[in-house]
């Protein structure tokens, strides 16, 4: 039978609210694309042993599994873990996922990175509701990648379920600070976040 579909398979934080139905709206006019959701256990972000055991590359794995019986066309992870522990963490759990289910597999910080790419960036604002040993990681990972971080703005909060309770107002203060420094780029680096739906607005505001 033939399948006129397009499944996305996407891998969430359990306490993640925000990712879901903002994922969903973006494919709502797309009539044959539909997102499909694969929780695994992400409940504190901090650089606590536990905190960062729970992107242990064995706990996504599990999630995408249960994708692939969906038999989606792509599986993509939902997350920002990359961005503090990594980038190599994405690139070799995208490896795994297609390893073990044939199936193509992308990341959140992957796509930022070829966005980055793509537009020439060079320096960056980041946004983030984390902790500062974590935003430190965060702005070390990048340069050295040569990527050079000239202002951030962080919420010091740890509990993953609370980022999704800072308002578009917070988080559109943060993101009109961090653009006085005149960065190339800048990024909100959370999914928990509710930064995309300003987007449109601050670019055309701030340029």
């Amino acid at each position: 039978m033939p399948n006129d579909r397009t499944l996305i398979g996407v891998l969430t934080p359990s306490s993640n609210t925000v990712l879901e139905p903002l994922t969903s709206a973006m494919v709502a006019d797309l009539p044959d694309v539909s997102a499909h959701f694969g929780r695994f256990t992400v409940t504190e972000i901090s650089m606590k042993e536990g905190s960062q055991s729970q992107f242990d590359l064995e706990n996504p794995l599990a999630a995408a599994r249960l994708l692939a019986d969906a038999r989606v066309d792509a599986i993509v992870w939902s997350g920002t873990s990359a961005s503090w522990l990594g980038f190599e963490r994405d690139r070799d759990l995208c490896v795994r996922i297609a390893a073990e289910t044939g199936i193509p597999a992308g990341s959140s910080v992957l796509a930022i990175n070829d966005l980055f790419a793509a537009a020439g960036v060079k320096t960056f604002g980041l946004v983030s509701p984390y902790v500062e040993d974590v935003q430190e990681r965060i702005v070390a990972n990048y340069a050295r990648n040569g990527l050079q971080c000239v202002a951030e703005r962080h919420l010091n909060e740890t509990v993953n379920y609370a980022f999704a309770e800072f308002d578009e107002a917070t988080i559109a203060a943060q993101i009109r600070a961090v653009a006085e420094a005149g960065p190339d780029a800048i990024t909100v680096m959370c999914t928990n976040m509710r930064g995309a739906r300003i987007v449109p607005e601050l670019e055309a505001e701030l340029g």
